[in-house]
């Protein structure tokens, strides 16, 4: 079948609210940013010029019909995204501390992304895709988690390529051993795994992060594994090879995105060299790219809105 798109990918879509100064009565005030990393990945993705495509759900209200109208902007494909009439849009507030550093207060119990049921999947999308990317927010818990085992089932049957970034966030799971579990899951069915630092640690058990890599190429067989390591820059593992860049120095305002980011960029690298050939030259650069464009986008509030020009990034990695 010929491949219409060359990302599709499956999730949540929800509102980031960004904390964005305070009012005259000294209230926090906060900005409705459109997010949820599946879409972030693939905002990233349009950028550089790839064809992508969304499956998931929102509440048919105000948020969702934003949701829809942002992702179709930014030119991904949203005949998969399913509008729900009962249960409202997923809303994240995103408390943000001096450094840059985040944590999160979900509304979603539950929220409309985990509504989303087998049927209501757009397989066709899927079948048509080089790439089905996922994570585990749409694992923690039914009915979307069974349907997002049936979408990888059927992206595995056509012959994708399948990308998985955990995105491990601790307060959306009812126990940290369902939320292991789950990764446990992805990490049978990826090519590719973007995983961060505290996410390797946590899923390991190791603190030393070659190890716990290791752990997973031998127990998983994981072709190709990014890790993520903040502002410290990215490494990447394939076949015996270990490739380490440096990260670029920035004046963050805000990390929400950055990881997606990077995964937007690591996936377009892989389409552009394939999974079988990849070398130390050619994995150095896409790491590179990755690091420069997960820096880029700490300097915005926001990610589906907020992705860096590929020109920005070749401007910060000449300099």
């Amino acid at each position: 079948m010929d491949k219409l798109y060359d990302v599709t990918a499956m999730g949540e879509l929800l509102i980031d609210f960004a904390m964005n100064g305070k009012s005259e009565q000294g209230n926090h005030l906060f900005e409705a940013c459109p997010g949820g990393a599946p879409c972030n990945v693939l905002a990233m993705l349009n950028k550089l010029g790839r064809k992508t495509a969304f499956i998931g759900k929102v509440g048919d209200d105000q948020f969702g019909r934003l949701l829809k109208d942002t992702i179709s902007a930014a030119g991904i494909h949203a005949e998969g995204l399913c509008m729900d009439k009962e249960v409202p849009t997923t809303l994240a507030f995103v408390h943000t501390f001096p450094d840059g550093d985040r944590e999160f207060s979900f509304y979603r119990k539950p929220g409309a992304d985990m509504m989303i049921v087998e049927d209501e999947v757009n397989y066709d999308v899927i079948r048509s895709s080089k790439v089905f990317h996922f994570g585990t927010l749409s694992m923690t818990g039914e009915p979307a988690r069974t349907a997002t085992k049936r979408a990888l089932e059927a992206a595995k049957e056509a012959g994708c390529l399948i990308t998985f970034d955990p995105n491990l966030r601790p307060p959306l799971w009812n126990t940290l051993d369902e939320a292991k579990e789950q990764m446990e899951y992805g990490f049978q069915y990826c090519d590719v795994l973007k995983i961060s630092d505290n996410e390797i640690q946590f899923v390991s058990g190791m603190d030393d992060y070659d190890d716990g890599i290791r752990y997973l190429q031998e127990k998983y067989q994981i072709p190709l594994i990014f890790l993520t390591m903040g502002k410290d820059g990215s490494r990447a593992y394939y076949k015996n090879l270990r490739v380490e860049q440096k990260g670029f120095t920035v004046k963050a305002i805000e990390t929400t995105g950055a990881g997606d980011t990077f995964c937007g960029c690591s996936i377009h690298g892989v389409l552009k060299y394939g999974l079988e050939n990849l070398t130390e030259d050619s994995l150095g650069e896409i790491l590179t790219f990755a690091n420069a464009g997960a820096a880029l986008i700490t300097l915005k509030k926001g990610a589906i809105r907020s992705m860096p020009e590929p020109d920005q990034i070749d401007e910060l990695i000449a300099k």
